[in-house]
């Protein structure tokens, strides 16, 4: 079962409430403290091109790589003047040259449910980060997906569009799935569409294990919500990676 194929065309109305203008801000503060203020910027996992829009609107040269057609074909209806969409997998990702920053938010991370893979993605960046470049990306915690999600069962209904969200969260293996069913208002009826999403959470130590494995500098992991500690009622964490030279293991 793929992901984000008919989602793509229901993800703006059912992510309504995220707060990207405070992401926004975050990301461009970061960036510009670390004296990346122009440039080649990469969204890694862009969806719908939301960030890579903000980011573009604010005088950086955006590149969004996304695995799912669907919803590079909804970034493109919402604007992507001066932005280059690719259509990859993020794990073997390919880029023209290098660029000053990577930025991945929304827990796109997440959906790297191995070390193996999770690896291959920070290679990948810290080969195509020009030097000292960094990477930001953000993550949902443990307890967000066994205290906050669990084993619960949403189900709102929309103008165009009605939808059940079932969550289960294996705290062992710390591995979250949610089953999504949708239901598209049409001229006759309704469309059904299942999708099932698989996520994994990862503690910061193990996040450190796996930056250094891959060659790179882990700068700092912070509460995204505070911007203080990460403490163990986080929610959602900011990582800064920075580059390290190439070819490092």
């Amino acid at each position: 079962m793929e992901q984000y194929t008919d989602f793509a065309k229901a993800y703006s109305l059912m992510m309504q409430d995220i707060p990207y203008g405070k992401w926004e801000k975050y990301l461009a503060k970061t960036l510009r403290e670390n004296g990346i203020k122009d440039g080649l910027v990469l969204d890694l996992g862009c969806g719908t091109g939301e960030m890579t829009r903000r980011l573009r609107d604010r005088g950086y040269d955006m590149i969004g790589v996304d695995s799912s057609l669907e919803m590079l074909d909804e970034a493109g209806k919402s604007g992507a003047e001066g932005i280059l969409y690719l259509n990859q997998d993020m794990r073997s990702f390919e880029l023209y040259g290098t660029v000053r920053a990577i930025v991945s938010v929304c827990d796109t991370m997440n959906y790297l449910t191995t070390e193996k893979d999770f690896v291959k993605v920070l290679r990948l960046a810290n080969n195509y980060l020009d030097p000292d470049g960094i990477f930001i990306f953000d993550l949902k915690t443990a307890h967000f997906f066994k205290n906050c999600m669990g084993e619960s069962t949403f189900a709102e209904n929309l103008e165009d569009l009605s939808y059940i969200w079932e969550n289960s969260y294996d705290e062992k293996k710390r591995i979250n799935e949610y089953f999504l069913t949708m239901f598209f208002k049409e001229k006759q009826g309704y469309k059904k569409s299942e999708e099932l999403h698989i996520q994994r959470a990862y503690p910061v130590s193990e996040i450190r294990q796996m930056t250094k494995k891959a060659g790179m500098k882990f700068e700092k992991a912070l509460d995204a919500d505070t911007y203080g500690p990460v403490t163990p009622g986080s929610k959602r964490i900011y990582i800064i990676l920075r580059e390290q030279g190439k070819g490092n293991e």
